[in-house]
């Protein structure tokens, strides 16, 4: 969350929180391309590679609490996001599907974290290069299994539809794979991000400058601050299910692909 002083009052008047306030300047003048949330995305990468390093560096079998984490939260990726969604291939997209939902939660997560306080996801860009990977992922498994030709021509002719509906058919389908799917993909990731994050920098820095009001003022903005500590708590739940939902779609999507007809 940005600084107070950045959404702090003009006089008398409270300036609301916007878009504005998620375009973050660069840490460093002469290199605008290092941002916040480039450096949290990569932070979060290395934090994710050595807490996992570290929990099965030395496995037991009495797991330690670290290799009991490290487990819980792979077994749970494994089986309800790879096994039981992908079928009997889903070993050889494990190391995908796991790192993919680490990945984007660990950057939910920051938008509660104190002293971070930013979302990675609710930057655009990031959740739109993610869409672009699951779908070359996705697309890459069903070339591979079916061929360029026979893939595409699935796509394009749905089997079983009369050949009078493929005027308007294909077309749709064509979008549908190509740009519909990543798109809505990485929007529904950046869009709960985005809006989560601007809710809770409305109630807590409206309760701050309430809490310089009147003292009726005063007792309005302590409740919005209990309400923006309410809703953090409802945050944390929105950012796992994200992170859930966006790879559960993936690991749907690489099934899709393995099936002789999608």
């Amino acid at each position: 969350m940005r600084a107070l002083s950045a959404l702090s009052a003009k006089g008398d008047e409270f300036v609301p929180p916007s878009s504005v306030d998620f375009v973050l300047p660069p840490i460093f003048e002469n290199i605008s391309f290092i941002t916040k949330p480039i450096l949290l995305v990569i932070f979060s990468a290395l934090v994710i590679g050595l807490v996992f390093a570290i929990s099965a560096r030395k496995a037991a079998v009495v797991p330690s609490k670290m290799q009991f984490a490290g487990e819980l939260v792979y077994g749970f990726v494994r089986k309800d996001l790879g096994q039981e969604i992908i079928g009997h291939e889903f070993k050889r997209f494990m190391p995908y599907l796991f790192s993919l939902f680490t990945f984007i939660l660990l950057n939910n997560f920051f938008g509660i974290i104190p002293f971070i306080q930013f979302p990675s996801f609710s930057r655009i860009s990031f959740a739109y290069v993610l869409g672009i990977i699951a779908f070359g992922v996705f697309h890459y498994v069903g070339i591979r299994k079916q061929g360029i030709v026979k893939y595409v021509k699935d796509i394009m002719f749905m089997p079983g539809v009369p050949k009078p509906v493929y005027i308007l058919l294909t077309p749709i389908e064509i979008a549908t794979f190509l740009v519909v799917r990543p798109l809505t993909l990485a929007l529904r990731l950046f869009a709960n991000m985005f809006a989560g994050h601007l809710l809770l920098m409305i109630f807590f820095l409206g309760g701050e400058h309430l809490l310089q009001g009147a003292i009726a003022m005063k007792a309005v903005g302590i409740f919005a601050f209990g309400m923006g500590i309410a809703l953090t708590f409802f945050e944390f739940l929105v950012q796992c299910l994200q992170a859930y939902i966006f790879t559960l779609l993936t690991a749907l999507y690489i099934a899709g692909g393995l099936a002789d007809e999608h």
